[in-house]
């Protein structure tokens, strides 16, 4: 499955849109990850725990995505976004939501 943030793939022309296509995953962070976080936050740095999270959550997500594009028939996904969100101040609750244009080229 081709998924590209463009509007095409080039020299592959488009022959069939099926439709809008999505993939949602909400995760929670851990306990361990958030106090590791916070001491990062205190004296710099970057948070593997937070990044590694981030990362396994788009991968399902866009995985998500590209099992309902294949059952709408199609073999790429076009104009893909993704978009983060934090879910409540205090449960510590990621989404991560991916979108694109289901296409047969």
């Amino acid at each position: 499955m081709i998924v590209t943030t463009t509007n095409n793939v080039d020299g592959r022309p488009i022959l069939d849109y099926k439709g809008v296509v999505f993939g949602e995953v909400i995760t929670g962070i851990n306990m361990f990850r958030d106090i590791g976080a916070g001491i990062r936050n205190i004296f710099g740095g970057r948070s593997q725990g937070y990044e590694e999270e981030l990362q396994a959550a788009r991968e399902e997500a866009i995985q998500e995505m590209c099992g309902r594009a294949q059952q709408k028939g199609a073999n790429a996904v076009v104009g893909v976004d993704v978009d983060y969100e934090i879910l409540g101040s205090d449960n510590g609750m990621l989404m991560v939501s991916v979108s694109g244009t289901a296409v047969v080229i």
